[in-house]
């Protein structure tokens, strides 16, 4: 590779831009939305056989697992060309039968291509996850921040795309849901890899610091220009066009970082880039090696490790404190995933033709609940040691006011719901990364992340397949040619008091958490006002 690339400094920045453009395309998963009508007509489905054909596309992300493994021995760009093939034929399919170029197929069929296109942001996301995560062991907060905060955009973005040139087609959404994934990931692959991370002193650090905060300034202004077109109405053609533009140019703004670091720092031999075999831990200590005797060996061997050190995946799940992450994740993100599957019928049993707003609301707020989240808890644990979990727990608190404001369905309460489980949802996705890796290690991240994971399917099929679809058939009724609709408050009520009542356990299981995880919270506080006591003392002694 040339210079640039070979400047660590800015060949790791570089590839932190490339994981924002393949984050900002990996939200498809939550716009089934958008086009799950024109399946349903299309199809004859009953809501109940409509869920589970998102049940179907979020069981794909169960089989990230794969992606998981993979992640160990595969390198960062055969993952995401893995993930841009399986998107292009999964999403590639659903585009020849909406836009009826082919005769329907089998509901079956049909079930596995969406199952295709679910898996296919498996494999992105572990590739950009592991690789930045890596990359800066640092700042896993903000790292996970800003990366989720773009799949949160993901959606809002293809959305409001696809409503100012195209006007909202089902099918052309479909066909930019296949093609713009495999551009981008393909162009990634020549970016985006793992890059030695020598020890940093603190000024280093801070600089780090400061150039996440231009990262999630410019992630912020893009946030505001997609809401205000949200929110203006409709559009002329010129102004659609010059909407897109905008867009465009603000998504290579951040080109401007590793531009900048790679001016403003020469290169040196030590920015050369090798293969990484350092720790994937830096901040861990290592042990030293010593002779020691067979018995001594045996008890090192069964001797398992605390929270907060590696973990392997079979010590991990032998551990209560991963099954009370998991099932608080699952009350957060399964009823989360309810409503985004499910939004298009609400909002038309609501009395609301264009949902798009609504989708384009949760996506967007979802972004500053992944922001801010990111942002505020890496800052409350450097001044006070706050376990990160709580902020779960006060996500779930404002999950359950959202679905209550849905299930009493006054004028402007779905507006209101949407809002609050998009900014809950960011959270909880944004918190449970670092979490997880501050609990169980890096060692084995890839794996562990999808195994987390897990829960998008898991919930999926118990909220959206089982519990929305069966209540909402309940309430509906038949149309000619097949399928059922439901207009009414009556529809989705019931569910959304199941849910906020769910979202109360996943408080509890939250604040057990954040109890049981705090010496590791302390150690981490310490470690990092130790480090900012270290850059003051030197820079006193400049002085």
């Amino acid at each position: 590779m040339g210079p640039f690339f070979s400047h660590s400094g800015a060949g790791k920045w570089l590839g932190l831009v490339a994981a924002i453009w393949v984050q900002a395309i990996c939200g498809n998963n939550y716009t089934f939305a958008n086009y799950s009508d024109a399946l349903k007509s299309l199809m004859s489905l009953t809501q109940l056989q409509l869920n589970n054909l998102s049940v179907a596309k979020d069981v794909g992300k169960a089989f990230g697992l794969v992606a998981g493994f993979a992640s160990d021995c595969l390198p960062t760009s055969a993952l995401l060309i893995i993930g841009s093939v399986e998107g292009l034929i999964g999403y590639g399919a659903q585009w020849l039968v909406v836009s009826r170029r082919i005769h329907p197929l089998t509901y079956w069929q049909m079930c596995v291509f969406l199952c295709m296109g679910g898996n296919s942001t498996t494999w992105m996301n572990t590739a950009v996850l592991v690789t930045s995560m890596r990359n800066f062991p640092k700042n896993r907060g903000p790292v996970s921040g800003i990366l989720k905060g773009y799949v949160g955009l993901s959606t809002a973005i293809f959305t409001d795309i696809c409503t100012a040139l195209f006007s909202s087609d089902p099918s052309t959404f479909l066909f930019i849901l296949a093609v713009v994934p495999a551009i981008v990931c393909l162009t990634a692959t020549f970016f985006l890899h793992e890059i030695p991370t020598p020890t940093k002193n603190p000024s280093e650090l801070r600089q780090e610091t400061l150039y996440f905060h231009v990262f999630n300034g410019i992630a912020i202004i893009l946030a505001v220009y997609l809401l205000a077109f949200d929110v203006t109405g409709n559009h002329g053609r010129v102004l659609s066009l010059a909407f897109a533009v905008g867009l465009l140019v603000l998504l290579a703004t951040p080109l401007s970082v590793p531009l900048y670091s790679f001016i403003s720092k020469p290169l040196s031999d030590s920015d050369i880039e090798r293969p990484m075999k350092v720790s994937l831990l830096a901040d861990q200590p290592k042990t030293t090696t010593t002779t020691t005797t067979g018995v001594e060996l045996q008890y090192l061997e069964r001797k398992r490790p605390s929270i907060g050190e590696d973990h392997t995946i079979v010590e991990m799940i032998r551990t209560f404190d991963f099954w009370v992450l998991f099932v608080s994740f699952l009350c957060g993100v399964g009823t989360g995933m309810c409503v985004m599957n499910n939004m298009g019928q609400m909002g038309i049993a609501l009395g609301y033709l264009d949902v798009s707003i609504f989708i384009s609301l949760t996506s967007i707020w979802g972004f500053f609940g992944r922001i801010a989240s990111g942002l505020i808890s890496e800052y409350y644990i450097w001044k006070f040691g706050t376990p990160r979990p709580l902020w779960n727990a006060a996500s779930q608190v404002l999950m359950a006011i959202g679905y209550i404001a849905m299930a009493l369905a006054l004028p402007g309460s779905l507006y209101i719901g949407s809002i609050l489980v998009g900014i809950c949802y960011g959270v909880r996705l944004t918190i449970t990364v670092p979490v997880a890796s501050e609990l169980f290690g890096l060692k084995y991240y890839g794996l562990l992340y999808n195994i987390l994971i897990l829960n998008l399917p898991l919930g999926s099929f118990l909220f959206s397949g089982l519990l929305a679809g069966y209540l909402y058939d309940a309430q509906a009724t038949a149309v000619d040619g097949g399928g059922n609709t439901c207009v009414g408050a009556q529809c989705y009520c019931l569910v959304f008091v199941i849910m906020a009542l769910t979202c109360v356990v996943g408080l509890g299981l939250d604040v057990l958490l954040a109890v049981r995880t705090r010496n590791v919270y302390v150690r981490i506080h310490e470690s990092k006002r130790a480090i900012a006591v270290s850059a003051t003392d030197r820079s006193s002694a400049k002085c």
